[in-house]
């Protein structure tokens, strides 16, 4: 693949501000492949294509008169689908809103606009954004770039495979249990968790809970720091984005470019598990052979974990409460219009008294804290991204790993939602392809608020594995993938 959309954020922001491409060709390049591609794996799943020509028509008008261009200027982007578009249709994935077209844009989006973006088209997620699987009922499945009778993980799952097919250079996603960084690790793409707080988000009902955050996606990490770059800022709709008065603490040249960072004066902490979480086996031995491949360029990488005792409970019962908040009255007054994942976790939440949620977060603190001994020590921490290689898009969830029952529906996203719960950032990096052929995600764990410190050892490692095809950027075949006709037709027809 040698197309406009092909290449990355940085040199098609660069090209189109030389004048070395326009807007309009870089737009008509990825709506080429996503007319190509996307039926094959159904990912960009309600398109805008009319407004986004006109919208790349004025920035390359822009770009004439010579004026002064914002960061993002003339790229395309894929929003996810959880996140309102003024006119155009968002689903949530949801029956419920099947025909829904909202009035304003969501304040993440309108940011993203103004600093030029251009909305190509909505991305799809698993019902309101409920599970690890890219499955609902109002669009279908989307398969995996690497193979579409596999899953690609969510809930950002049409993100990640719109970027890993070239459909757009950055797209937007959220993460509570991994929603960035799981699908980044499935497609082969970058995806980054920020601190709760840096990007603000104006839809957590519960704002000062630091478990939903908003992040940015793309292939490269100096594409994924350019478009956090643009969405951070110190907000105050969103209660976490705390900040000096009269000061401006979060600004772009904190995050992009990530500056140079020497990888041998780190201490680095390495876990297959966090000493918890159900690993399978395959992903332990991938993790430890690429490992082996670059660990010796660090100061230090032992193997090493903070204690993480009590994170599955904390997750489970802190996770739903913002399900109660935002679908208890949909499951109360039409049952038969909402999934099981979202009528789960209602039905969880309800099971938990006061003294459990009080419990709950008296275990998070100690937790944390726990995090921040343990960061005393260590500078970053590497494990794997995600608990299993891809499996079926058909199975819901894994319901074993190895052969051992996982405790919910979203247990298998305990390597996650480790880093969730203490509200530390991570990036899902692409590290070669596992032993089933499909791709391996490293994530990176950082320090409390070192977002770009993650960020700059993220973009060191990738320029120095990117030379190695058993640890470079995997990118998908997609004359395979179109073959697979069958499965795309099963797909949409129905779940």
């Amino acid at each position: 693949m040698t197309e406009a959309c092909d290449l990355t954020a940085v040199e098609a922001r660069r090209l189109i501000g030389v004048r070395g491409l326009s807007a309009a060709e870089l737009l008509q390049s990825c709506i080429a492949r996503i007319e190509a591609v996307d039926p094959a794996v159904n990912a960009m799943v309600t398109r805008d294509f009319e407004r986004a020509r006109a919208a790349a028509k004025a920035a390359d008008a822009a770009v004439a008169r010579g004026d002064a261009l914002p960061a993002l200027h003339g790229l395309p982007i894929g929003i996810k689908d959880l996140q309102p578009t003024e006119g155009l249709r968002t689903t949530f994935g949801s029956p419920l809103f099947a025909d829904h077209i909202p009035v304003a844009d969501d304040r993440i989006v309108a940011s993203l606009r103004r600093a030029g973006a251009i909305v190509i088209g909505k991305t799809n997620t698993p019902e309101f954004g409920a599970g690890a699987n890219t499955r609902n009922a109002v669009h279908g499945a989307t398969g995996n770039p690497f193979d579409p009778a596999k899953s690609c993980a969510g809930s950002s799952g049409g993100s990640a495979v719109a970027l890993a097919t070239g459909m757009a250079p950055i797209c937007s996603g959220s993460d509570t249990g991994g929603s960035l960084r799981n699908p980044a690790a499935f497609c082969g793409i970058v995806g980054f968790r920020p601190t709760p707080g840096l990007v603000p988000n104006d839809r957590r009902l519960h704002g000062w809970s630091g478990l939903p955050v908003v992040g940015p996606m793309a292939r490269t990490v100096a594409d994924t720091a350019l478009l956090l770059a643009a969405m951070a800022s110190d907000d105050a709709s969103d209660p976490l984005a705390t900040t000096v008065h009269g000061m401006t603490v979060r600004r772009a040249a904190g995050f992009y470019p990530p500056a140079r960072i020497d990888l041998s004066g780190l201490r680095v902490a390495v876990t297959p598990d966090f000493g918890f979480a159900p690993t399978e086996r395959l992903v332990r031995a991938t993790f430890a052979e690429k490992l082996g491949l670059f660990r010796h360029v660090f100061a230090r990488a032992e193997t090493a974990s903070p204690d993480c005792a009590g994170t599955d409970g904390v997750f489970e019962i802190l996770r739903s409460l913002g399900f109660l908040a935002a679908h208890l009255e949909k499951v109360r007054q039409t049952p038969e219009l909402v999934g099981p994942n979202v009528r789960a976790n209602v039905e969880e939440g309800l099971r938990y008294s006061a003294a459990d949620v009080a419990r709950a977060m008296t275990a998070q603190t100690a937790i944390y804290r726990r995090w921040q001994s343990f960061f005393q020590s260590h500078d970053i921490i590497l494990t794997p991204a995600i608990t299993v290689s891809p499996r079926s898009w058909r199975e819901l969830y894994p319901a074993d790993i190895d052969g051992v029952p996982t405790r919910t529906y979203f247990h298998w996203l305990a390597m996650a939602y480790a880093v969730t719960v203490v509200g530390h950032p991570a990036v899902s990096l692409p590290v070669g392809l596992d032993r089933n052929g499909m791709p391996f995600g490293l994530q990176i764990v950082g320090p409390r608020g070192g977002d770009a410190l993650v960020l700059r050892v993220a973009a060191e490692l990738e320029a120095l594995l990117a030379g190695d095809i058993r640890t470079a950027r995997p990118v998908p075949d997609m004359k395979v993938a179109d073959r697979r006709a069958d499965q795309r037709d099963a797909r949409l027809s129905g779940l």
